[in-house]
């Protein structure tokens, strides 16, 4: 599965191809910015590379003919609501904002439209090699395994897949596996003194991976969701719930991995037993 590994070095490429390109905009074109402010993808929106192909600087924007606008959005591949969107971005574009001379958001628009070129080519690069690498991925073995446990999809599945591999004997136990990940806690004593951390020296990417997997676990699973609300109720924070989460079902993964069976619900998350005392009660 390297090839979910290199798709995963194409994503951050796309992050930090993203990532130029606002910190350059937030220089001369706030209007651009406000008015993908509230979408999900930003700037990766393809609503806002789309209208950066027309409209590179300001005052392209603000002149911006709305038939133009509305057949911008409309190839950008949105289906409903084109007209109260195109509304809307031409009131954003219109409005009066703080600008750069002429002649510098000339310059400025230049450099953006190279930036949306590396944009561009690195959202394709992402598109082109997470579909070669579903492909590949609904074609191994534990493809099924791995796809039956919930908030696996086939592209965090194959992610998973490439950061722990296939050879079911590189990894003992749950245990190893836990601490390759980073999701398995640290404890360290000296003395009377007692400390549990989490680990720094892991596999990032599958550590990141598994963030993901836990956070699409919380609604895809009842057992995973009451197991994320115990861990809070008994005081851990929102990232150490998720770790603790991904801890449990890495473990999990591990067995039917090296026994050859898929997910079970009732078997994962059995209600825990009550205490003697409260039983007693």
């Amino acid at each position: 599965m390297q090839c979910r590994s290199v798709q995963q070095v194409a994503v951050w490429e796309r992050t930090r191809a993203h990532n130029r390109l606002s910190s350059h905009l937030r220089e001369y074109y706030p209007a651009v910015i406000e008015a993908f402010a509230d979408k999900r993808e930003k700037l990766l929106a393809r609503e806002a590379r789309a209208i950066l192909a027309i409209a590179p600087t300001q005052a392209k924007a603000a002149k911006l003919a709305r038939s133009k606008l509305k057949a911008a959005v409309k190839q950008a591949g949105r289906q409903r609501r084109i007209e109260a969107e195109t509304d809307r971005l031409l009131e954003v574009f219109r409005r009066t904002w703080l600008r750069q001379p002429a002649l510098v958001e000339t310059a400025m628009g230049h450099q953006t439209l190279a930036l949306l070129a590396q944009l561009e080519a690195a959202c394709k690069a992402c598109e082109d090699l997470a579909s070669a690498t579903e492909e590949l991925f609904l074609q191994h073995p534990d493809s099924e395994i791995i796809t039956s446990f919930p908030g696996l999809a086939a592209p965090t599945g194959a992610r998973l897949l490439a950061e722990i591999g296939d050879d079911r004997t590189r990894f003992d136990t749950g245990r190893d596996l836990k601490a390759y990940a980073g999701s398995a806690p640290v404890t360290r004593e000296s003395g009377k003194s007692r400390r549990v951390s989490h680990r720094r020296i892991k596999n990032s990417r599958l550590a990141a991976t598994g963030r993901h997997w836990a956070f699409a676990a919380l609604t895809a699973s009842t057992g995973a969701h009451d197991h994320y609300n115990r861990r809070r109720e008994n005081g851990d924070r929102y990232y150490a719930a998720l770790r603790n989460l991904f801890n449990r079902m890495l473990g999990q993964l591990h067995h039917c991995l090296t026994t050859h069976q898929k997910f079970n619900e009732a078997i994962a998350f059995t209600p825990p037993k009550p205490s003697p005392l409260a039983a007693a009660a």
